[in-house]
């Protein structure tokens, strides 16, 4: 059939130059090939670009509005998502194995990389050993919009499982605001608490926003109890220690 030796030929064209040279509507249809084996997607990939308006606004669009675009059912829609959030993990594990968190940029950048192309609320526990270099970073809990519950089970059984000295917690708010609610600052403690009654120090907690982060303790919404200079220096804090908590939300306050 023609359409297979388009495909054919795409795959060989990819397969000798990598991607270097194919438009965005090329490369989505190289990868429609492998989700509807049986069909010209070339007009499909066409209908994708128009209704999201770039390639990497359809790969981070959610299933659901994917299969709005007929054509897209729900295995491709599947298939699709996975690029983004595939890609993205493959990064954070690869620069897992070297990054040093051992000042406030150094552990901001690595917070807005790690949450970046999240649409909801995503609540994480980076394992830290005592040189402040990254063991895991370790999903805890996704939410909606605006909330996101954080369980301080998982988050001692992650530090536990890959024998963290340390952890810094860090969430986004997809909404855009740094603000921390009085929710988040209440929950931090909490975990703090727990977690120091396991002998691993908190270190801080980012949040993210629009490609920013924001430190609680850097903020002086926490006490950080020990931590490297590099964090300590610029953290020195004057509000309230680490309290002592199930399951709590963590929820986004919108500036005023």
């Amino acid at each position: 059939m023609e359409h297979e030796g388009h495909r054919q030929r795409m795959r060989d064209r990819f397969l000798k130059q990598g991607l270097e040279g194919f438009a965005p509507h090329e490369v989505l249809e190289l990868m429609l090939f492998y989700a509807i084996p049986q069909k010209n997607v070339n007009p499909l990939a066409h209908d994708l670009l128009e209704k999201f308006g770039s390639l990497h606004s359809v790969l981070e669009a959610e299933p659901r509005r994917l299969c709005q675009v007929k054509g897209i059912g729900e295995y491709a829609a599947a298939f699709l998502s996975l690029f983004a959030p595939v890609a993205r993990y493959a990064q954070m594990e690869k620069a897992g194995e070297r990054v040093t968190l051992a000042t406030r940029q150094k552990a901001e950048d690595y917070c807005v990389k790690l949450l970046e192309g999240e649409r909801r609320e995503v609540f994480y526990a980076i394992c830290l050993n005592g040189q402040m270099q990254v063991l895991y970073s370790a999903m805890i809990a996704r939410g909606s919009l605006t909330n996101v519950p954080a369980y301080p089970r998982l988050v001692v059984e992650a530090a536990l499982l890959h024998n963290a000295h340390s952890v810094m917690l860090c969430h986004n708010h997809p909404g855009g605001s740094l603000i921390p609610s009085q929710e988040d600052v209440e929950v931090t403690r909490r975990l703090g608490a727990v977690l120091q009654g396991m002998d691993i120090t908190l270190i801080d907690h980012m949040i993210v926003a629009d490609g920013k982060a924001l430190s609680m303790v850097a903020s002086r919404l926490i006490r950080q109890e020990s931590s490297p200079e590099g964090l300590s220096n610029r953290a020195a804090d004057s509000s309230g220690g680490i309290r002592s908590c199930s399951k709590l939300p963590m929820g986004e306050q919108k500036a005023e």
